[in-house]
């Protein structure tokens, strides 16, 4: 449920989009990827296909000959945010392909902007090469045209997201993924792993694991044990990929986990430093009755004994989670059971978001929905005691020496992120003297000397 951060859209973040050079009569392709992480992984792959057939990317409107916009339609307001860029695209360039989440509703589009090209579902991505090979014809030519091993990535070169499967099983009322991207489909275990090697390989020092539901990873495959072109067995459970992943030797964050009992076994991999002491897990409520209205699991009690004994096994771990407000029927009562239980669970990084119905969505037709004033008002409430939460942990970091990844680089100083901080979401630490020998994928180590509310400054240990 992450907005659609601006710095995820090719069309304007251009360091994001490989430097291509056009050869004379090259077609050039260019691509607007709104919504999650998964969705910017379609988003690489469909570019690394078309490169593989001899297109160009373009990094503006301009220089393509036609432009993919790849939508998000998890929300309203994501929806409302993808037909704005369809439509900048028609105003800017005039040949678009719509694909993505939003597409699985194609008149939905085609009602707003009916010279749309072509639309496609989610993860469709042959559908999507059929359409661009009517738009714009393919010319490749095998003797120039080269693809990088990796293919093409939206990501700096030193991070890059790995998806492990499609879909979910949950049917959580207030989510219309099933519907748009079906039941989970997980990816065998040894191709998962070869295509993380070949990251590795090409550079890349963080792999961000991502699905729907990373705990149920396998699930569907009833946990097979499957071997890579190396005669190597790899099986199919998210302990097993965890603990085969953190032998590459790069960074691996876990995201979108949901707080089955067997995530408990991987924690010990997070104490032994094979992936990151970070869980990022979507609890949305507190009040097991708001929960259940959800048909989310009503646990919230036994949840804060499994963050103790996370804590306990592990005591660097940072958990982030995402939460709703304001959903159909929440009480004051219910609303404060969450603030009680926030300030107990004292979770590192929260993100909150309003209740907003969606069409298809079952939570629309539950009774009492709650007033847009009160919504904000217990936006702010939440917001502000996730703050003051965040706040005091991060004052606890300085004088801490620990390990970042530096992200960028400029003449103000290097952007850089702790092991508690993933991409986009989470926080920063800076550094701002000392930093000019820095390069954007570089892991050193800082003493912590000041915080913020989300983030840290600090300076290089030599």
């Amino acid at each position: 449920m992450s907005q659609n951060p601006p710095n995820l859209r090719p069309d304007l973040a251009r360091s994001f989009v490989p430097d291509t050079l056009r050869r004379e009569g090259q077609p050039t392709i260019g691509m607007v990827s709104l919504g999650c992480p998964k969705a910017l992984v379609d988003s690489e792959r469909i570019l690394t296909r078309l490169r593989a057939e001899g297109y160009a990317i373009s990094p503006d409107y301009k220089g393509a000959d036609a432009v993919i916009v790849n939508t998000c339609g998890f929300l309203d307001s994501a929806k409302a945010e993808s037909l704005d860029a369809i439509g900048e695209a028609l105003r800017e360039n005039g040949k678009v392909l719509v694909t993505g989440c939003l597409g699985a509703d194609p008149e939905y589009i085609t009602g707003a902007h009916p010279k749309v090209m072509a639309v496609t579902g989610p993860h469709q991505y042959e559908a999507v090469l059929d359409a661009v090979h009517k738009a714009v014809p393919p010319a490749p030519d095998p003797f120039i045209d080269l693809l990088p091993a990796t293919g093409v990535s939206l990501t700096p070169r030193h991070y890059s997201y790995l998806k492990i499967s499609e879909g979910c099983n949950h049917a959580c009322k207030f989510c219309i993924i099933p519907d748009m991207r079906g039941k989970l489909v997980s990816r065998p275990a040894h191709a998962v792993m070869r295509e993380a090697e070949k990251l590795v390989e090409a550079g890349v020092k963080e792999l961000l694991v991502i699905s729907q539901d990373t705990s149920a990873y396998g699930l569907d495959l009833k946990h097979a044990t499957t071997s890579g072109r190396d005669g190597r067995e790899h099986r199919a459970h998210i302990t097993d990929l965890a603990r085969d992943l953190g032998s590459l030797g790069a960074w691996v964050r876990l995201h979108y986990v949901y707080p089955y009992p067997h995530v408990r076994n991987l924690i010990p991999l997070m104490a032994e430093g094979l992936v990151l002491p970070y869980l990022d897990i979507p609890f949305q409520h507190a009040h097991p009755d708001v929960l259940k209205r959800m048909a989310r699991p009503a646990a919230s009690a036994k949840t804060l004994d499994e963050i103790s004994a996370w804590r306990r096994d592990c005591p660097e771990i940072t958990l982030r989670s995402t939460f709703i407000v304001g959903y159909p029927g929440e009480t004051e009562a219910e609303f404060q059971t969450l603030l009680d239980w926030l300030d107990e669970a004292q979770l590192d990084r929260v993100g909150c978001f309003q209740y907003e119905n969606v069409a298809g969505a079952r939570s629309n037709a539950l009774p009492d929905h709650v007033p847009d004033e009160v919504k904000q008002d217990r936006w702010d409430r939440f917001m502000a005691k996730a703050q003051a939460i965040s706040e005091a942990k991060l004052a606890a970091k300085v004088g801490q020496t620990i390990q970042v990844i530096v992200d960028e680089v400029d003449e103000d100083g290097a952007t850089c992120r702790t092991k508690s901080d993933a991409p986009e979401i989470d926080g920063n630490l800076f550094i701002d003297e000392g930093f000019e020998g820095l390069s954007a994928g570089d892991l050193v180590t800082v003493e912590v000397e000041e915080a913020g509310e989300y983030d840290l400054w600090g300076r290089l240990k030599h």
